[in-house]
């Protein structure tokens, strides 16, 4: 009998690798590939959800100073004005009306148009909005002429010396800086002579009366109100990250960055004449001027916002933009004739 040895091998040919290795390769490109488009998927879901976050925030307070702009907690029209040069300030004058828009062109009073951090973007709207009813206020309980003070309802009420307020009841309101607030006692002192701008007269009647100290003298005694006066400015200033962003000034304040990846901001105005609105929405060159008494009223603001995103995530390596539109009325203007 004869043995025989069997050598066999087993193993792959070189064809068998190849094959196998091409496979290998088109699944790690067909998920290497579903990755990336996730990854961009998410990224620009991702800027989606900031821009909306942005406008969100944006109209959400923009909308709400708008309708209370020109507002005070009484309703009343006529208005005192004690403040120091209150006329030659764009934060201390009400005649300047409840709503003062500037197109693309006009300057905002006070700030610079420019590429420098916080400056406006030149060819971007801007507006001023004046209230006396954006916050709670207090009710004024007396009201001693002679001595500039009031007595308040509340131990609580905030104010402290160089608040700006606005007290009125059902015949008027007058608008003063308080010169000394005892929280204790429940007294807000309106004396001249102290602050800045600081009071031209003790006297709070309308009309208002700056030759002397004692003024025109009005009392606000028994259920009148004091709240505190809110004038801001919102416009699209450059941001320190090198994009743009949405600012508001509230009171000659520093800016304050309200929300990032806004491009642009354009305003536009619907206005009536006496009682009757007017067809359309109008730019603020075309508002024959923006006083309480002016012919052409100011009855609602459409917001228009150029939102984009922090990234480029678009298709064309471009950031994603988006116009983004709000229409708000004005709650207060019927009291404006």
């Amino acid at each position: 009998m004869t043995n025989k040895r069997v050598n066999s091998q087993a193993g792959l040919t070189l064809i068998e690798l190849m094959i196998a290795m091409a496979l290998g390769l088109l699944l790690l490109l067909a998920v290497t590939t579903i990755f990336l488009s996730q990854r961009q998927a998410y990224r620009v879901n991702e800027g989606l959800a900031h821009m909306q976050d942005s406008t969100r925030v944006a109209f959400e307070l923009m909308a709400r100073e708008i309708r209370e702009a020109g507002g005070n907690a009484c309703g009343t029209r006529l208005v005192a004005n004690v403040l120091n040069d209150a006329d030659g300030s764009v934060w201390h004058d009400w005649e300047r009306g409840g709503v003062e828009g500037f197109d693309g062109e006009t300057v905002l009073p006070g700030l610079t148009t420019g590429t420098g951090t916080e400056e406006r973007v030149s060819g971007t709207d801007a507006l001023i909005l004046r209230s006396a009813s954006l916050h709670e206020g207090v009710i004024i309980t007396d009201h001693h002429t002679t001595s500039a003070q009031f007595k308040v309802n509340t131990t609580a009420h905030g104010f402290i010396p160089g608040d700006i307020v606005m007290v009125c009841d059902y015949r008027q309101a007058a608008i003063l800086q308080i010169t000394n607030a005892n929280a204790s006692s429940r007294t807000i002192v309106h004396n001249t002579g102290a602050g800045t701008p600081g009071n031209c007269s003790k006297g709070l009647g309308f009309p208002t009366d700056c030759g002397s100290v004692i003024g025109n003298e009005y009392s606000f005694e028994g259920n009148g109100f004091m709240n505190r006066l809110t004038v801001t400015a919102w416009y699209v200033g450059n941001n320190a990250r090198g994009g743009r962003s949405l600012y508001r000034i509230v009171n000659g304040g520093a800016p304050q960055e309200i929300a990032e990846g806004v491009a642009d901001l354009q305003l536009s105005y619907l206005t009536r004449t006496g009682s009757v609105p007017a067809d359309d929405y109008v730019d603020a060159d075309a508002i024959d001027g923006w006083e309480n008494d002016a012919s052409a009223q100011v009855i609602g603001v459409r917001v228009v916002l150029q939102v984009e995103s922090r990234e480029r995530v678009g298709v064309d390596a471009e950031r994603l933009n988006r116009p983004l539109v709000h229409a708000v009325s004005l709650r207060h203007r019927e009291i404006v004739q």
